[in-house]
């Protein structure tokens, strides 16, 4: 990870200093010279510094992406969330004081412009639900190639909404399960047919560029579109609209993808 210029990347602590020390999340700068919205500023959350550290490498290379800062812990996540306002955030489930999923819950409901995306070892599907609940846009495991992160990453900052495809399908299927209790017509009433159709494509994972090009709109106004959506649902993002969509099985036939 980049440090202020002139700062040597690792440090040797001397012979007599304890060579057990607890790990710390190295401080990141926002690089004055990057003006903010020409790059993804992103923050890491994880426990294993080493998994930071060898994400971090990879990081770096991009020219879109930043790292603005490092979480060790979820509480940690959180203060470095109000801190410094990342575009979007990799998040780890498991770490100590408070756990990635109660970090995201918090983050997602102060700052529901920061997109999280859950990177875990997990792939049970009540982990994912947990997850997308909680106000995650992503769900990736730790065996997921750089380049599904990097792309994951993306998809989440221009609005879209990203599961591990080892996971999706049973999901849905999950979700699906679950609409039953639910009544299906519940909201449905007060949406337009062109609106549902929207719901259907944000509940697939389209960004909002995606659904603009399907259906020959501009993205403002398919933004638009979720606006009303949104309120006309008494909900705050598309995170909860996709899942909205899940619940109530709009998913796209194949012949709408």
């Amino acid at each position: 990870m980049k440090g202020p210029p002139g700062a040597p990347l690792h440090h040797t602590p001397p012979a007599s200093r304890p060579t057990t020390q607890p790990d710390v999340a190295r401080p990141v700068a926002r690089p004055e010279s990057t003006p903010r919205g020409k790059t993804i500023q992103l923050m890491l959350a994880d426990d294993h510094g080493l998994f930071r550290e060898l994400l971090g490498r990879v990081l770096e290379l991009e020219t879109d992406i930043v790292v603005v800062a490092e979480a060790t812990n979820g509480l940690d996540a959180v203060a470095k969330a109000r801190q410094f306002k990342p575009d979007v955030i990799l998040m780890d489930i498991n770490m100590p004081i408070i756990d990635g999923l109660a970090a995201t819950r918090q983050i997602t409901e102060e700052m529901p412009q920061t997109a999280v995306i859950v990177l875990t070892m997990y792939r049970h599907n009540h982990q994912v639900l947990q997850a997308m609940r909680a106000g995650a846009r992503g769900y990736l495991l730790k065996n997921s190639q750089a380049q599904e992160v990097l792309a994951a990453i993306r998809t989440v900052h221009n609005g879209g909404v990203l599961i591990e495809p080892e996971v999706a399908g049973t999901v849905v299927t999950e979700y699906r399960r679950l609409s039953q209790s639910v009544e299906p017509a519940s909201g449905l009433n007060m949406l337009t047919d062109r609106e549902i159709e929207i719901i259907r494509y944000v509940a697939a994972g389209l960004s909002n560029r995606e659904i603009a090009n399907k259906l020959a709109y501009s993205e403002k106004t398919v933004k638009n579109y979720l606006s009303n959506i949104f309120s006309k649902l008494g909900i705050r993002d598309r995170t909860q609209a996709a899942i909205y969509g899940l619940r109530q099985g709009l998913i796209p036939n194949d012949s709408d993808e």
